[in-house]
């Protein structure tokens, strides 16, 4: 599993680590039923705490991402395709709140952004 923290963002550790996982099993890079590593060896591997490493797992368990089983260790859930679907709908909420920021500075009116739009559709095609 690849995770990458920095210092400098301002997120919390164990967000970073809750963010990083997340994206993973959204993207597919962490397939349902995966197992994750121990708190301990992943904590160990990021040389950070147990108690840190704990928390984001908690975390991706309570937004229901992973399912721990004792003894046995933490699993990718199974996710349903709604679940999925709001996830993603969440990211394309994002993006549109950057573009929407970008066209209010740069003065593009609607028209002009559905333009756009109309053109990167047409080129996909």
């Amino acid at each position: 599993m690849d995770i990458i923290l920095s210092n400098s963002n301002p997120d919390p550790i164990y967000l970073q680590i809750v963010e990083q996982i997340r994206a993973q099993i959204v993207q597919g890079i962490l397939p349902e039923g995966t197992l994750l590593p121990s708190i301990r060896s992943l904590a160990k591997e990021l040389r950070i705490s147990v108690i840190t490493t704990k928390r984001a797992y908690d975390e991706l368990e309570r937004e229901g991402y992973i399912q721990t089983v004792a003894a046995k260790g933490s699993y990718v859930a199974a996710r349903s395709h709604e679940q999925v679907k709001e996830e993603y709908l969440r990211k394309i909420e994002e993006h549109m709140r950057s573009i929407k920021l970008l066209s209010d500075f740069l003065g593009l009116s609607e028209e002009e952004l559905g333009m756009m739009y109309q053109l990167l559709n047409k080129g996909d095609a």
